[in-house]
């Protein structure tokens, strides 16, 4: 598919399934391309009977660079949200779901069904909280609250989010860096060939190394802060789902979002970590059509 335009900026998407079905649109998350939604993940859904669309969100991937906002020190801006100081951050979060939904705008459907993972869990839950003439229902996986309080990522783990990711002219490195990164928070699924890590990297790598625009996308989560206020006033029929072995983003933060959401439906998947394992793809499929089929 060819880009886009989309809240004033150039978004890359694939659409699949029938133009005339319910829509449900993808968003992915920190860092990640669209790609990182398996593809038997988007087939089970379009065997549903549903359209899906998946694009990369802005920063990542074929999506536009936004090479000329501010990217302000990573360390100063976390030092500076504790303390309550202006961040000057390049974009938000809530500009992050103008983009969905200008998409949206953009393809002509007036009203769909969001899912997000991670990073893109807390752009649907704006979407809802902030634009919820415009959704079906809302699914946040392996998502947060961002309220204060809740457990962080392993202390491994932390620290290679943190880390300085290899020179785009080092492929290796880079392609290394990110399977290792991956692996770190994912479950161990016998069902995952065992170098699937490495190829999808290498596949990121080739579509769109862009490690700045993953910096501006976590300084966009900074900036947000705590959504609780927000996600009390959702309307929208919300599944939340997240893995019971998630060392990234722990289960609690998804069983606050359950918390707060009016008749929120929590599902917590013991054999899931911050990832989409193959061998539970098809239950996941099951439970995100069940929620949309039963809003349409």
């Amino acid at each position: 598919m060819p880009n886009i335009s989309a809240n004033g900026i150039e978004l890359h998407y694939e659409d699949h399934g029938p133009t005339g079905a319910p829509a449900i649109l993808l968003v992915m998350g920190l860092g990640a391309q669209m790609i990182a939604w398996p593809d038997e993940f988007v087939q089970g859904l379009v065997g549903e009977g549903f359209r899906v669309i998946r694009y990369d969100n802005r920063d990542v991937g074929l999506s536009q660079r936004m090479e000329q906002v501010a990217t302000p020190n990573l360390v100063w801006t976390m030092l500076k949200a504790r303390f309550g100081l202006p961040l000057g951050v390049g974009y938000t979060l809530s500009d992050m779901a103008k983009d969905g939904i200008g998409l949206l705008d953009a393809l002509g459907i007036e009203r769909a069904h969001v899912v997000g993972a991670s990073m893109g869990g807390m752009i649907v839950q704006l979407m809802a909280a902030n634009h919820r003439e415009r959704l079906l229902s809302m699914t946040s996986i392996m998502s947060s609250s961002g309220a204060p309080g809740l457990p962080g990522p392993r202390a491994d783990i932390r620290r290679g989010m943190m880390a300085n990711r290899p020179s785009g002219a080092d492929r290796d490195a880079a392609v290394a860096f990110g399977a290792e990164l991956v692996k770190s928070f994912s479950y161990p699924d016998p069902a995952r060939p065992e170098n699937v890590h490495a190829e999808m990297a290498g596949q990121a790598f080739d579509r769109g190394y862009y490690p700045v625009g993953t910096r501006r996308q976590l300084l966009a989560i900074i900036a947000d802060g705590s959504r609780v206020e927000r996600l009390k006033t959702i309307s929208t029929p919300t599944l939340v789902i997240h893995g019971g072995a998630d060392p990234l983003v722990p289960k609690d933060g998804s069983i606050d979002i359950a918390r707060h959401v009016p008749d929120a439906r929590l599902e917590i998947i013991d054999e899931m970590a911050h990832d989409l394992p193959p061998s539970q793809v098809g239950r996941m499929v099951g439970l995100i059509a069940g929620h949309a089929s039963s809003t349409k």
